[in-house]
């Protein structure tokens, strides 16, 4: 039966409490972890978030009562014990309070608890289905408490170090108007203005602007985001950003606080020392050498572009893929695999259709220098002998080779470098490889809506050498615009915004706005750029990605306490659901089903 901790006061969280506390009588709370009773003695693992500690019940010390309370007590009880602090006679190194237990000499039982579903363990084994829909009981794993505190941490110090540097945090609306900003708005219906709606903010970026206009020339925020968008691994439907902007600054100006800021958060979250200036490439170059606009350096293996060596070849797939618009051919070299066997090569050709390539083909150079390749019969042993030398390879290598749009060779050989790179053991997974890629395209042409679409926002800035060219070759214009990147992941992006009006009219007019558009979607913002816009710039993390990364996860849910699943649903809650009918009838929205 449940007690009142009436009368009592934790004197610590059982992590707290070291061999300097040895002889000091001490009340500590939780749930108990693990129950041993060795006839005469009762083990208890005491856990609360702090970690465990071992708490000892013998009767000479605590009486007969509350010997057989004890006995009573089963695992996730939640239990307040009082007792005298004392060195352990064996050791757990395994632990932090290894060195020390409590010997108890009071117990109140504070909650009991039924059999839980599954072992509350760290590195659970259990379905995440079944986790998520416990996820009060998942929380209470070691591993999880320690993902969220980490993620309390890294907030606090951004936070401080943002504060040292001048930053104002200034909320931002969450109910707001829906802007074309690339995903899907999540939409609320408005009670008071029946048949119109607001939005729930993708990201602040107009907000942050408009303080711009206003003078809070650093601002600065922990902004709640939402994307009707569909999920993966890093993506969540609602995330954390941490948002800034700043005025009167250039792009070298938003690198360097934010490097200055990650080199803090990662020093004083895991004690990782992380060294500056950080690499910087170009989106071309990142695209080139390695297929990815997020590339993960932490190995090599880089992409060759190999279009001028088999221009003229007799192979078919390499010539065709040249003959069509922006087509390459391009490959990697995978140094010693020569020997890797056909089905392991087929796997990987099976992975290139998936991803809408037509093939994949292979070179090997054997030990002894002759070739094994899927298209040998189509070269001469020259052009096979230059492929060779431009690939940089070496008896004992194996060779890939994509042929199409560029855009299809960059996204497969992209991931076949990645899938190598763990299945070779080719990773440093203690390596934090931090890497800013610029120079982002301004433009891209959407086939969808058969025009031009801005790459980030339409309020991003082109650079200044490449406006000349708006006109007569839009997609080559490079935007001021920049990524950071951890590990092959893209940690958070921002650009220097267009403060001039002609360049935003004339921004505006390229992808298909017409000045009454431009004015019905965005009529707030470019009625404040009327006032006198200061040069600014900013950028926005994805935090849980972020943390997810500095805690080691390989899932988002991992750092985020209630998360959502694959299809967006919450299996604890079970949102989303059905609502009253009157709450739709006051909101005049009706049902519709479809055939």
């Amino acid at each position: 039966m449940a007690e009142s901790m009436k009368g009592l006061s934790r004197s610590a969280r059982c992590a707290e409490l070291s061999v300097g506390d040895v002889g000091k009588t001490v009340t500590v709370m939780g749930w108990v972890a693990k129950y041993r009773n060795k006839g005469g003695l009762i083990f208890i693992d005491l856990r609360d978030r702090s970690g465990i500690l071992q708490l000892i019940f013998e009767e000479s010390d605590c009486g007969e009562a509350v010997y057989e309370k004890a006995a009573s007590l089963r695992n996730e009880y939640v239990i307040a014990a009082t007792g005298v602090v004392a060195e352990r006679s064996a050791v757990n190194e395994n632990i932090a309070t290894g060195r020390i237990e409590i010997r108890v000499e009071d117990l109140r039982i504070l909650s009991e608890s039924e059999t839980p579903p599954f072992e509350i363990v760290e590195d659970s084994k259990t379905k995440d289905e079944v986790r998520l829909k416990y996820r009060f009981l998942d929380l209470r794993r070691p591993d999880m408490q320690r993902n969220l505190m980490l993620k309390s941490k890294v907030l606090g110090l951004m936070r401080s170090f943002m504060a040292n540097e001048g930053f104002l945090e200034i909320e931002t609306p969450i109910l707001g108007r829906s802007t074309p900003e690339g995903a899907r708005d999540y939409l609320v219906p408005s009670r008071i203005h029946p048949g119109t709606f607001y939005a729930l903010p993708q990201s602040p970026q107009l907000f942050k602007q408009l303080l711009m206009v206003s003078g809070y020339d650093r601002y600065f925020q922990i902004a709640r985001c939402f994307r009707d968008e569909d999920l993966r691994a890093d993506r969540q439907p609602e995330f954390t950003q941490a948002d800034m902007e700043l005025s009167f600054v250039d792009m070298e100006d938003v690198l360097d606080v934010n490097e200055g800021l990650i080199q803090y958060v990662v020093k004083e979250s895991i004690g990782v020392d992380v060294a500056r200036p950080f690499p910087r490439i170009t989106w071309q170059q990142a695209m080139d050498e390695y297929g990815s606009d997020k590339p993960d350096t932490r190995f090599e293996m880089k992409l060759h572009d190999i279009s001028a060596v088999v221009k003229d070849c007799g192979f078919s797939v390499f010539t065709g893929a040249l003959a069509a618009k922006n087509g390459s051919v391009r490959g990697i070299t995978v140094k010693g695999q020569a020997g890797m066997p056909r089905k392991k090569i087929d796997s990987f050709v099976t992975m290139a259709k998936g991803m809408g390539a037509k093939g994949l083909a292979y070179l090997a150079v054997e030990p002894d220098g002759s070739y094994k390749s899927s298209f040998a019969k189509f070269m001469t042993e020259e052009e096979l002998a230059a492929i060779v030398k431009t690939m940089e390879a070496e008896p004992g290598d194996l060779m890939f080779f994509a042929a199409d749009q560029n855009t299809v060779v960059w996204n497969v050989l992209g991931a076949i470098r990645l899938e190598l790179g763990e299945e070779l053991g080719l990773i440093d997974h203690k390596k934090f490889n931090f890497l800013w890629v610029v120079e982002f395209p301004l433009l891209s042409w959407s086939e969808e809506e058969n025009r031009l679409v801005a790459e980030h926002h339409p309020f991003t800035m082109p650079m200044e050498e490449d406006w000349d060219k708006i006109d007569t070759d839009p997609l080559s214009v490079r935007a001021q615009a920049y990524d950071i990147v951890l590990n092959g992941y893209e940690l958070g992006g921002g650009s220097v915004r267009i403060h001039r009006n002609d360049i935003q009219e004339k921004m505006f007019e390229v992808i298909g706005l017409t000045k009454e558009e431009a004015n019905e979607k965005f009529h707030f913002l470019l009625e404040a750029f009327k006032y006198g816009v200061p040069p600014h710039a900013g950028l926005a993390y994805g935090v849980d990605r972020f943390i997810m990364l500095l805690a080691g996860c390989d899932n988002i849910r991992d750092v985020i306490a209630f998360p959502k699943v694959k299809d967006a649903s919450d299996l604890l809650t079970e949102a989303p659901n059905t609502v009253d009918p009157v709450q739709l009838q006051e909101l005049g929205i009706a049902i519709v089903e479809e055939n």
